[in-house]
């Protein structure tokens, strides 16, 4: 997996500047920064050699007449391809995908009706820290102040009610309506989504994207970001109180978080874990993150519901180490960890924070992690008493002929499938729990929206992020009820020649739903799933569709979604019963439910 999700890194060209894509895209920056054409000299191009220049080669559209000039002009760039998408949402989920590869994605939809459509993606991205550039088409220039009403809007005269709802779930915002301070707006944008390493929106007037402007005519110059520096003095004193308190501990342990990938900390982490040899697990949100083949690593973190003895080895540690963590009710099993605020050392993406006390600002992640690997003082302990404790895992039982077919032994099946060459993406659902257990080869992307958890997610997600990597092979795992609120663009993935294999898990609704509170709202209505994406290819693109309900026909459905159909899209309907699911869901749904039930406080 790439961890250098919207980093400077991911888009730095050996001279130092930023803006170039990651390395292996086809963009070229050019020092000299040579004139263009005067036709090419118009806003649109100027925002379309940005987007190349920032790592973006694939937009995800969808036109409205606001935007229809302006996708003109960016797919006029030669080395930006556009994605037509089905809705605004799955055009949104699929740039998040696509950043959590390439370090930076793009949607473009038209004003209001579908930037309030791509809303709720953008909020996604924004809770992942994925820097995704929201472009929306808006209104003529000249509407502006005119307290005319336009179409597209809720009736009123003011044309701010979409930009005030992406004030709260991006991290800037740039409005161009006049072509003065066009490039400017352009490029502070894309420089703060790179830089913060969140979502920004741009909107566009639609009759500026054709025009042409003198501070267009050149190729912009690539644009330098100024990297971020831990204060020494900080450093050196975190480092120090760090170090103190670790040399005090018998068995100290390390997890890493969610936020060692904003913080382009993951290859640091890993320095600090060869150094110390202490235990390292992960939190679930992490997983991915730290490579699973490394000879400390001990599973995943995420308290009763954890991958066999981590927990017991994690709780019981006399000081750990987390980094870039997120402690919420789903990352805590509704509040239900047996953790110590008083043996953590809390280690944030700008700040470190030790036994709940001293805290020190202004400390990079990154140059903490290498600081103290140099100093921090060998102990294995932990690891140590985990080997100690450790059985490997039972089997689950073997499925007779024609019997029907278990989730826990389906995944069995699917861990065989895992290959450096392939990558993950779970759904929210009984998914998070079963990819969770899988065993990550080096080098095998994961993926899965933790923080927001939105169903639906992953169909557009496993758009965004097979068209960012595709050399890669992604196995998508997406349970029924969340498939039946995005599915139209499998359509868009077989219109893109896309390989992808998704297992869509039918088990008659929203399971991970039951389990915390069950309900008649919880039960879907049956579809014909694969009809329904045999309907969708209508004979067009590379597409074979298969349901499965005992074991023998999974293997043989893997066999040939594999072989003969390896460069095929395949969709492998698994009908299980409507109560399979995993332990780990059934003791997590009990906490959470807990946890949602909390009678009010006294007032």
């Amino acid at each position: 997996m790439d961890t250098k999700i919207g980093s400077i890194d991911a888009c730095k060209p050996t001279n130092g500047d930023v803006g170039s894509p990651p390395s292996g895209a086809v963009a070229t920056i050019h020092d000299s920064a040579p004139s263009v054409a005067s036709s090419e000299a118009t806003l649109g191009r100027h925002l379309a050699r940005r987007l190349v220049q920032a790592g973006v080669t694939d937009i995800f559209s969808v036109p409205g007449d606001f935007n229809l000039t302006l996708l003109d002009h960016l797919i006029a760039e030669p080395e930006l391809k556009n994605i037509g998408c089905c809705n605004e949402l799955n055009a949104g989920y699929a740039a998040d995908g696509y950043a959590r590869s390439r370090g930076v994605g793009a949607c473009v939809v038209t004003f209001t009706v579908g930037g309030l459509s791509v809303l709720n993606a953008i909020a996604g991205a924004y809770s992942e820290n994925l820097p995704v550039i929201c472009i929306v088409g808006g209104p003529n220039s000249n509407d502006f102040g005119t307290n005319r009403i336009l179409h597209h809007t809720i009736g009123l005269p003011d044309f701010s009610q979409e930009l005030r709802c992406f004030q709260t779930v991006t991290c800037h915002q740039a409005v161009v309506n006049n072509l003065e301070d066009a490039h400017e707006q352009i490029d502070k944008a894309i420089s703060t989504a790179l830089k913060e390493s969140k979502p920004v929106y741009i909107s566009i007037s639609c009759n500026l994207a054709a025009a042409p402007h003198p501070t267009f005519i050149r190729d912009p110059v690539p644009f330098s970001l100024t990297p971020r520096l831990s204060n020494k003095m900080g450093l050196e004193a975190a480092v120090e109180a760090t170090l103190e308190f670790l040399n005090k501990a018998v068995k100290p342990v390390m997890v890493g978080g969610v936020k060692l990938r904003v913080a382009k900390a993951s290859d640091a982490f890993v320095d600090l874990a060869d150094a110390s040899g202490y235990a390292m697990a992960v939190m679930p949100s992490a997983k991915g993150l730290v490579p699973e083949h490394h000879p400390h690593f001990i599973g995943t973190y995420w308290g009763a519901v954890s991958t066999p003895f981590c927990s017991e080895i994690v709780e019981s540690a006399d000081a750990y180490i987390f980094a870039g963590p997120i402690f919420n009710d789903y990352s805590s099993v509704g509040y239900s960890l047996l953790l110590k605020k008083e043996k953590a050392i809390v280690v944030h993406p700008d700040r470190v924070t030790i036994a709940n006390g001293q805290t020190f600002g202004c400390v990079l992640m990154s140059d903490f992690f290498t600081e103290l690997a140099k100093r921090v003082k060998r102990n294995e302990t932990a690891y140590e008493n985990y080997h100690r404790i450790f059985v490997p895992e039972g089997k689950p039982l073997n499925c007779k002929p024609k019997e029907p077919l278990r989730v826990n032994a389906m995944f069995q099946h699917i861990q065989k499938m895992l290959s450096s060459e392939t990558a993950v993406i779970a759904e929210t659902g009984d998914s998070w729990f079963n990819c969770q257990k899988l065993k990550l080869p080096k080098g095998c992307g994961y993926e899965f929206q933790m923080q927001y958890g939105s169903i639906g997610w992953s169909v557009g997600a496993t758009l965004g992020y097979a068209q960012a990597v595709p050399e890669k092979r992604v196995l998508a795992f997406i349970g029924d009820g969340s498939f039946q609120v995005t599915a139209q663009d499998v359509s868009t993935m077989l219109r893109n020649g896309q390989k992808t294999i998704i297992f869509l898990i039918n088990n008659g609704g929203y399971t991970i739903e039951v389990e915390i509170h069950d309900g008649p709202y919880n039960v879907i209505k049956n579809w014909n799933y694969t009809g329904l994406v045999d309907a969708i290819h209508n004979g067009e693109g590379k597409c074979w569709t298969t349901k499965v309900r005992y074991e023998e026909e999974l293997v043989e459905a893997i066999k040939t979604a594999t072989t003969e159909k390896k460069d095929s899209l395949c969709f492998i309907e698994v009908i299980v019963h409507k109560d399979d699911t995993s332990k780990e869901l059934l003791e997590w749904g009990s906490r959470v439910a807990a946890a949602n039930g909390r009678p009010p406080n006294p007032q």
